[in-house]
Order: structure tokens, then sequence, then C-alpha cells
């Protein structure tokens, strides 16, 4: 922060010239109207002075006019280049005032309106923290400084939760769910944190936030992992289980809590048994694959080129814009016969299987842009587990 105060102070010195230097040519301007004037009554002295030797015949007519004459040209030559006498409607006092005020009130004004604190903050976090509670107590005064950003939030709630804060916690991922739009992973970390910050007791609460966060989302693994260890400690082995064997398909084959999940699953089962009940078998995963085979309208062909791109993709009626599955050909690969699948998928937790209705869409982008083109086609609803192949046409002017 020196150089940021320094070069503030150098500035302020620069504004108070502005106010200063019109006083000190005052005070120039002031000493040359003092001398002018010295000047204008030394000429009176004199002119008297004629005037009073003439009266007693010393001088006469000529000589007086002589003199005069001679006195008059000593004034010129003694006041030739001074500036007119200017006069200040200001006063002096009022520019000497400014000179202190302003930086007083420019200070003032940056204190409240400034971003110092941010300036400051981000010098810090430009430096490794030396524990966790240096970081802590960073986040702390980031998201004071930025109340509205979730991403802060965010992260101040998954710190607490590593330093067993889980009631801060809670109401950080609260906070930063309602900013951001209540997205599934938040209002899983918020109903995680809210369940320790209860003594690990379910609530209705929590169960809303995992039902909220499933529906969005039915693969968001907070609320899986949580909804089993509720099922677990409810004693309800084949619920945790369930829940914990849909967690464990979302994790990578080299994820590290792979192996503490599947002793979950494993302490599930045998609590399970040990109480004479058997684990039901995981029912198959539903897969989705729509055969679908685009033209292009004949009235149409003489107006792309060949090398035009065409994106071919499912979306879903219901939920999120972007593509479930998609493929890029080009014009010249027209007809064309595509299948699009949960292989195809766009993201993880977007597959065809996860959605009951889609739309099929293919669009002619000369720009190569899968959003924008100048061409497109599109059918109208259809279940996302239909097997009948089905005929895209691209017809129409894409708005």
């Amino acid at each position: 922060m020196i150089d940021f105060w320094l070069a503030a102070g150098l500035l302020l010195l620069v504004a108070l010239s502005f106010l200063l230097i019109p006083v000190l040519r005052e005070r120039r301007a002031q000493r040359e109207e003092d001398r002018t004037a010295l000047n204008v009554a030394l000429y009176q002295e004199r002119v008297a002075e004629l005037q009073s030797q003439q009266a007693e015949g010393v001088l006469d007519a000529a000589q007086m006019d002589s003199g005069r004459a001679e006195a008059a040209r000593e004034l010129l030559a003694d006041t030739e280049g001074a500036a007119p006498a200017r006069v200040s409607t200001l006063g002096k006092p009022l520019p000497l005032l400014a000179a202190v005020l302003v930086p007083v009130l420019g200070l003032g004004l940056y204190l409240h309106f400034g971003a110092a604190d941010k300036v400051e903050l981000t010098r810090e976090f430009a430096q490794a923290p030396q524990s966790m509670e240096e970081m802590t107590r960073r986040l702390e005064r980031a998201v004071a400084a930025q109340p509205d950003s979730a991403e802060g939030l965010y992260f101040l709630g998954r710190t607490y939760m590593a330093q067993d804060r889980p009631a801060d916690a809670a109401k950080m991922f609260e906070r930063a769910a309602n900013l951001a739009g209540r997205q599934p992973e938040l209002l899983g970390q918020w109903a995680q944190a809210q369940y320790f910050a209860d003594g690990k007791k379910w609530s209705d609460k929590i169960q809303a936030l995992t039902d909220e966060a499933l529906k969005a989302d039915p693969k968001e693994v907070t609320s899986l992992g949580l909804l089993g260890i509720a099922a677990f400690e409810g004693e309800r082995y084949q619920q945790a289980i369930d829940y914990w064997n849909r967690l464990l398909e979302q994790l990578p084959a080299n994820d590290k809590s792979r192996e503490a999940l599947q002793g979950g699953i494993a302490r599930a089962t045998e609590k399970l048994e040990a109480s004479g009940g058997k684990v039901a078998q995981a029912p198959v995963a539903k897969t989705a694959l729509l055969k679908v085979s685009v033209d292009l309208a004949s009235e149409l062909k003489g107006k792309v080129q060949p090398g035009d791109s065409v994106f071919i993709f499912a979306r879903a009626v219901s939920g999120p814009p972007a593509p479930l599955a998609a493929k890029r050909l080009t014009v010249a690969d027209l007809p064309v016969t595509v299948e699009l699948g949960d292989a195809d998928a766009m993201m993880p937790q977007l597959k065809l299987s996860n959605f009951p209705e889609v739309q099929l869409v293919a669009r002619v982008s000369r720009a190569g842009q899968p959003t924008a083109g100048e061409w497109v086609g599109r059918s109208g609803p259809l279940a996302s587990s239909t097997t009948a192949p089905q005929k895209l046409t691209i017809d129409s002017p894409d708005k």
C-alpha cells in the first residue's frame, strides 16, 4: 500500500498547486501594485513641489511645464510593464482554506467510497497463506468487501466445513445459493452443512433442499452422499446402498473417495443381511439411443456450400437449453443417418436418459456456430426412450 499512498500524495500535491500558485501570483501582483502606488505618490509630491516653486516666483510657466513633463516621464518609466490592477472577489483566506479542506475532503470520500480494502486483499491473496486460520480471515474479509460474490461465499463455506463449523458454513452456502440461482451443487452443500449443524438430525428443511437439488440434477453428488448417510444412520440400509451406488456411478475410476464409499456400501450390506434382509438387485441403468435421418430441403441446396457445418443434436423439452447429445457434420455429408445417445452427452450429468422428452434439431451454420446459423429443422417433442427411426428435414430460416 506504500506505493499507492505515495502516488496519491503526489497527485494531491499537483492538485494543491492549482490552488496555491494563483495565491502566490496574487502576492506578486500585490507587490507590483504597491510599487506603482509609491511611484504615483512620488510623482504627485514632485508636482506639488514644482507648483510651490512657481508660486514663490522661482519657476516661470515654461519651467513649470518642463518639470511636470519630466516627472511624468519618470513615472511612466517606473510603471511601464506593470500588469493592470486585478480585483479579487474571492479574497485571500478562501484559497488557503480550500487548500486545507480539499485534501481532507478527498481523503474522507476515498475512505468511504474507495476500494482500499479490495486493493489490500488483492495483495494478500497474491501470497500463499501460512495457515488455515489466515486463509479463513482473508476469505472473511473478501466476503465483507464483496458480499454479493457467490464464489467468495462458497469458498468461505467450504473453509468453515473444513474447520468443523457447519452452522457458519450453512449460512454461507444459503447466501451463495440465493445469489447464484439455487444451483444444485450449492443446494447440496447447504443441505450437508445444515445436517451436521443440526447434530445429524434429518429435517424437512434438509429433505426439501436435497429434493430440489436432485430434481435439477439427478446426479448431484453431495445430495446423493448425504441421503446415503442419513439412510444409514436411520438404519434404512437398502436406501443407503441405493444412494451410494448412484453416487459411485458418478465418480471417476481414480477418485480416492471410491474406496471409502465402497466400504460404506459393504457395511450397509452386512447390517442389512444381519437383520434378516436381502440386498435388492440394482435396477438396470436406463439408456437412450435415438436414430435420426437428416436431409436438406431441395429448395435450399443451391443456397448452401458443401463445407458449411451441420449440427445435429437433441435437447430437453423441459430442462437446460444446452444440447444433451450432439454430432457435427457438413452439408456434403447430407443426407445422413446418425445415432444420438448417452455416449454422445455433452456433460456427464446431462444425458438423454435423464430427461423424459427431447427435441431433435439440425442446423446449418456457415460460421460453424452450433447456436446460430442460416437454416434449421426441428422435430416435435418425443420420448427419449423412442426406438423408432426419426426423420428431420432442414427447411426453415434460423431465427
